[in-house]
């Protein structure tokens, strides 16, 4: 595979992955639900996904 090549596939499987995860967290905004996230500090919680969604522009539509 040539760089190009590398490129265009790696940006598909990011974008592919975005839409995955766009798509369970509105899945799970509409049961209520939480997603368990690690942040930067190392630490483990549980957050609604409806927060996620509203704190991150590339979840919203």
């Amino acid at each position: 595979m040539s760089n190009k090549e590398i490129q265009e596939f790696n940006e598909k499987l990011r974008r592919g992955l975005e839409l995955a995860e766009k798509r369970m967290l509105q899945e799970k905004a509409l049961r209520n639900q939480d997603v368990v996230v690690c942040g930067a500090d190392q630490v483990i919680r549980r957050i609604p996904a409806k927060q996620v969604i509203a704190d991150n522009p590339i979840f919203q539509d």
